[in-house]
């Protein structure tokens, strides 16, 4: 296979695993539901190869579960004991990213998190969780990917991945969801500050 078609297949692959996970991770897709190759094929209109890949991309980072010639589910999330274990982790790798991009962040990034605020502040007008989940998760990958470290996204994700019902758990705390755009909105502002310090302090508090 050339070069430019493994490219190819590659990000069909990715574009499929990403989809999926987005819609797990937000709830969308339910735990226990199953995912089959043929159903998978004809939704994103390629062949049953690229699905395979996807299905072992999210079976690797514990999203699916995969069974022989019976397809996949949506893997249960991480017991409550090993919620408390990671959830801080999360918080260690955030703010690792953070220190690696504060100084180095531009405008590009400041634009790139202010259109998922845009739907957040939509999806918290409307009450939508599964928005809302998917635009928490979003702002948060974009500091993490920023870091420009493929081990610590992969690392991140899989964490994500096994207490995805802990962001969806936290949102509907709220009397008033649009407390969680406004708590974002203050993390982005103390990104673009000149006070590393206090910027940490704040993702600290809010990763909880």
């Amino acid at each position: 296979m050339a070069a430019t078609e493994e490219a190819a297949d590659s990000s069909g692959s990715s574009r499929i695993a990403n989809q999926l996970r987005e819609e797990i991770l937000s709830g969308r897709i339910e735990v226990g539901s199953r995912l089959t190759e043929a159903e998978l094929s004809k939704r994103f209109g390629v062949g049953r190869g690229l699905v395979r890949e996807a299905v072992q991309t999210l079976s690797l980072q514990g999203l699916l579960v995969s069974r022989p010639n019976r397809g996949a589910i949506v893997a249960p999330e991480a017991p409550r004991e090993i919620r408390n274990l990671i959830v801080p982790i999360r918080r260690t790798l955030e703010v690792y990213a953070l220190q690696l991009t504060f100084d180095e962040l531009q405008e590009e990034d400041f634009i790139l998190w202010e259109e998922i605020l845009e739907r957040m502040q939509d999806a918290c007008e409307r009450r939508d969780y599964h928005a809302i989940a998917e635009a928490d998760i979003a702002f948060h990958r974009v500091l993490v990917k920023r870091a420009g470290q493929p081990d610590l996204i992969l690392i991140w994700e899989t964490l994500v991945g096994r207490i995805r019902f802990h962001f969806r758990r936290t949102q509907r705390r709220y009397e008033n969801a649009m407390e969680i755009y406004e708590e974002h909105r203050a993390i982005l502002e103390s990104f673009r500050g000149k006070d590393l310090a206090s910027a940490t302090r704040l993702l600290k508090e809010k990763i909880a």
